[in-house]
């Protein structure tokens, strides 16, 4: 008995119709990247092990994909560790590669093998697969892909203003209504200082990042379990509910932050951003949200994060600035920021809202109807001249019963139908059927050229 063919758990085929959605997301966000100068690269799928080991945490090292060694993988292995059973040596041994895990490791990389070569600062997008040995579930895969756009090479906020303009402009494209969440890492090491703890600063931020989760009480509850004292937790509530807008929150942070170095220069920094994009007429609603951290063992300035506001969905485009992106690879003081856009996650928004252009879903626009050997012949120059004007043409392949054709154009949701018999070639003009209307017209095909390109 044959064997059901079946993929790996946590992976996904995308058939024609869903495949035509996400690339008008592809499309949309790297035509918004082309704008601002940012260049394409990408990185193969696999990595030396060494480029990725260490770079995720130890979580993120038993969720990176490797890949064995070719060939006797463990004829070179001793029996004796065979025996011990010892994963992590053992991998050692028979893996040298695995699959990338992210997108921004292997960029880290490829600045600092090719730093001689590129112009600083750097630009590039990236829109590639990633890989992670996650738990299938719903919502999460192990394999998914990543849209980033990031700049090496400069300190400039011009870069963050910039970021937030890329994120308008995408989602005003996608007609997705989102809020931009923005904090500064300087920030919270300045709330962490001035509290008392500045050693703590990962589980401070870790505690009230989760405070849309599960609320001010069970922040505190966590905080106190981390040994942050009560006094401290006291010092910390009149900055978690601060009110007013972006600037009279900052005004208010300057206060409490007033001793705090490191917490003044994040507040600066948001000042100039905020005052650059008074100028700039941006439609998202930008938030300052003081419980925001993002991987705060990453981010050493801005922090982005973007929700869609008509659905329940977690974020859907998340980045920030780092100072010091390269060092893992021996190239020091190589300031970078950027940011990521989940195509999974806003196709599941726009999915949900129904927001994809209707003339977007097929991929030809007109379907010539086969009559005959003859009607073949007459018909294939015709095909030529509408490929050449940029339309998307077809022709059923055999001269097969009126209502299969019909189907076939149906089903396709091709909107125009090309019929051309006996009467039409003498005539020199071909029948034209709007699938949706079921009207019919006679034109010429300079006529249905015209016709078409107008409804593109």
């Amino acid at each position: 008995m044959a064997q059901s063919p079946s993929i790996p758990k946590g992976t996904r085929d995308y058939s024609p119709d869903i495949m035509v959605k996400r690339n008008y997301i592809f499309d949309t966000i790297k035509s918004v990247f082309k704008l601002y100068g940012y260049m394409p690269l990408e990185t193969p799928a696999m990595e030396n092990l060494s480029t990725l080991m260490g770079k995720y945490g130890e979580e993120g090292d038993k969720l990176l994909f490797k890949i064995l060694n070719s060939g006797d993988f463990i004829g070179n292995v001793p029996e004796n560790e065979l025996l011990e059973r010892n994963s992590i040596r053992l991998t050692n041994k028979i893996s040298e590669k695995g699959l990338r895990y992210d997108l921004t490791v292997p960029f880290a990389r490829f600045v600092v093998q090719h730093q001689s070569e590129l112009t600083f600062p750097f630009k590039r997008y990236q829109i590639q697969p990633v890989w992670r040995a996650d738990r299938p579930q719903k919502g999460r895969y192990r394999e998914f892909y990543q849209c980033d756009v990031d700049v090496v090479g400069s300190n400039s906020l011009l870069h963050e203003v910039e970021l937030i303009q890329m994120v308008d402009e995408v989602y005003r494209r996608l007609k997705i209504n989102v809020r931009l969440l923005i904090n500064n890492r300087k920030i919270l090491a300045g709330i962490a200082e001035t509290i008392g703890y500045p050693d703590k600063l990962i589980d401070i931020t870790v505690a009230i990042d989760k405070m849309d989760k599960i609320g001010l009480e069970n922040v505190n509850a966590e905080l106190k379990e981390k040994g942050i004292c009560d006094e401290a937790i006291e010092k910390l509530q009149p900055i978690l509910n601060l009110e007013g807008n972006n600037l009279e929150k900052l005004e208010q942070l300057r206060t409490v932050l007033r001793e705090s170095e490191v917490g003044l220069k994040g507040i600066e920094e948001l000042a100039t951003v905020f005052n650059y994009l008074d100028d700039l007429q941006i439609e998202t609603e930008i938030k300052l949200d003081l419980t925001l951290a993002r991987g705060l063992s990453y981010y050493t300035g801005a922090i982005f994060e973007v929700k869609a506001l008509d659905a329940q969905i977690g974020s859907i485009t998340g980045g920030g600035r780092y100072d010091d992106l390269t060092g893992i690879f021996g190239l020091k003081n190589m300031s970078g920021v950027g940011i990521s856009f989940g195509a999974d996650r806003i196709f599941d928004v726009m999915q949900q809202l129904d927001l994809f252009p209707k003339d977007n879903t097929t991929t030809t626009q007109i379907l010539f109807v086969n009559f005959g050997e003859k009607e073949e012949k007459y018909c294939l120059p015709l095909l030529k001249q509408l490929r050449t004007a940029g339309i998307n043409t077809e022709i059923y392949p055999e001269a097969a019963k009126m209502k299969k054709q019909m189907g076939y154009a149906d089903k396709k949701g091709i909107p125009y139908v090309a019929l051309v018999g006996e009467t039409e070639m003498q005539e020199g003009i071909l029948s034209l059927k709007d699938m949706t209307s079921g009207e019919q017209t006679n034109l010429r095909i300079e006529e249905v050229i015209a016709k078409l390109n107008n409804k593109k």
